[in-house]
């Protein structure tokens, strides 16, 4: 397939573009910058400006970007900058998807769509919870619609992502390392999580599947309880947990950020993935962590 992939330069599309190429794709990146070579695009998606052909004879587009959800507290000028960097790009590509003819395209989301699933464990029929973080992921799936006419449209509902070399391993660990690692709240909050081999390789899968439509949750098969998650990692790194941080104090350290991505339960499975037949490296936490920390 010949594909493009917008947010190739983020934790999982750096890992997702060389997997695609390995496997044969003639895969092109878009960029924020003038390109350098053959296999890639300039955009300004912050201006709404693709070039009108770019995607033309592509077969496929996969959309990574977003500033990163977690990097700040949520102030009203980052919350907008957390939608703007999501839903601008999202809609520039989904009318270029349109008008070029792609028959794939693949949009990243979150399970964040859920919002405090309590102890219930969602999966892509259950409806979008409430929050800062649900509503924009409702709004960030919307920006898609003008390519569901004419082209397979997936959102990839991505749980929190575990990997060697970035995402919220990338602050955990250097503590729990430390000998800082805590238990936030009282740790009976659920955390749905996906190792990154795992997220490139259901990518992949979602992509060559042409009956999955709309909505698909990247989550593990096993979400945790946090107190099981704070100290499995520990034990990966071979360092104690002992430390208790209150709810209330997280709450006023990080506000309605880790309010809604520490404190509130995301127990969310990956019905659709599961029934068409994908297979896990990494089903259990014990097992993703290991790999990660080795």
């Amino acid at each position: 397939m010949r594909i493009a992939v917008a947010g190739s330069h983020g934790l999982i599309g750096s890992a997702l573009v060389p997997a695609l190429t390995q496997a044969g794709h003639d895969v092109h990146t878009l960029v924020r910058r003038a390109p350098t070579g053959p296999r890639e695009i300039g955009w300004e998606p912050e201006r709404s400006e693709l070039p009108a052909d770019a995607l033309r004879g592509f077969d496929a587009v996969i959309a990574l970007g977003g500033e990163n959800i977690g990097a700040h507290r949520w102030s009203g000028q980052v919350k907008q900058r957390l939608r703007n960097s999501r839903i601008i790009p999202t809609t520039v590509l989904a009318d270029a998807v349109a008008e070029s003819g792609v028959g794939v395209f693949l949009n990243a989301s979150a399970s964040g769509f859920y919002g405090d699933t309590g102890e219930t464990a969602a999966d892509e029929t259950s409806p979008h919870g409430s929050g800062f973080l649900a509503d924009l992921v409702v709004d960030w799936e919307k920006a898609t619609e003008p390519a569901q006419a004419s082209a397979r449209v997936v959102t990839l509902r991505t749980a929190p992502v575990l990997s060697r070399r970035g995402g919220i391993l990338a602050r955990l660990r250097p503590l729990y390392r430390f000998g800082l690692g805590a238990r936030i709240g009282d740790g009976r909050q659920w955390f749905s999580w996906i190792s990154l081999p795992d997220e490139i390789a259901a990518i992949t899968h979602v992509l060559g599947d042409d009956s999955i439509v709309g909505p698909v949750n990247l989550t593990a098969p096993g979400p945790v309880r946090f107190a099981d998650f704070s100290a499995e990692l520990a034990r990966a790194v071979h360092r104690p947990a002992v430390l208790r941080v209150p709810a209330a104090l997280a709450r006023k350290a990080g506000g309605e950020m880790v309010e809604e991505m520490v404190l509130t339960s995301s127990r969310v499975v990956p019905a659709l993935l599961t029934d068409r037949g994908f297979t896990f490296t990494h089903p259990h936490l014990t097992s993703a962590l290991e790999y990660c920390c080795a």
